[in-house]
């Protein structure tokens, strides 16, 4: 558990992030499991799980999939609301030089799944140059998907990158079914 954060004195942004959801509780926001010999077994951010048509996937799940084709240098994975349920959309950075085309879209799909399930599949896939990083290294799913929704982004400040955040605003890739 942090003890702190920089530049807040009085602890506000520290109560805030880890105290306010249920109080005098620290909430990490991470699922975890508790295994059977007393090990812990991280799953990830449980505020960013997707969740299409009411199946919960963990976006770790669909990163380990993308990231092993050798074109897919990172991504980042969200949800996006449509009508009145969420669909997957994935957002790849390629290798230096690559462009995202039909065929690598479809190899992309192919690999999600093959190894997970087709509602692991996203609805959309679009290229971007950067992913948005906080200064401790950790892609901002939730960031993102504020400005694909048109909210606006809180702790900004906390971005290494908050420029990054300009390429998933209004992208017309978005827009369609």
């Amino acid at each position: 558990m942090p003890v702190g954060f920089w530049n807040d004195p009085e602890g506000r942004k520290y109560h805030a992030a880890y105290f306010e959801r249920f109080p005098d509780v620290w909430t990490h926001g991470d699922f975890a499991e508790i295994t059977e010999h007393d090990g812990v077994i991280i799953y990830g951010r449980s505020d960013a799980v997707l969740n299409p048509g009411g199946v919960r996937i963990g976006t770790a799940e669909i990163y380990r999939q993308v990231e092993q084709l050798p074109e897919v240098v990172e991504s980042i994975v969200i949800g996006q609301r449509r009508q009145n349920d969420e669909r997957v959309v994935l957002f790849v950075k390629l290798r230096e030089g690559l462009r995202l085309d039909d065929d690598l879209k479809s190899r992309i799909c192919r690999q999600i799944r093959e190894n997970t399930t087709p509602r692991h599949v996203p609805a959309c896939i679009v290229q971007v140059t950067e992913i948005p990083r906080t200064k401790s290294g950790k892609i901002v799913e939730l960031a993102v998907r504020d400005v694909v929704h048109g909210r606006d982004v809180r702790n900004r400040e906390a971005l290494a990158n908050p420029e990054a955040l300009e390429q998933f605003r209004d992208r017309v890739e978005l827009k369609g079914p």
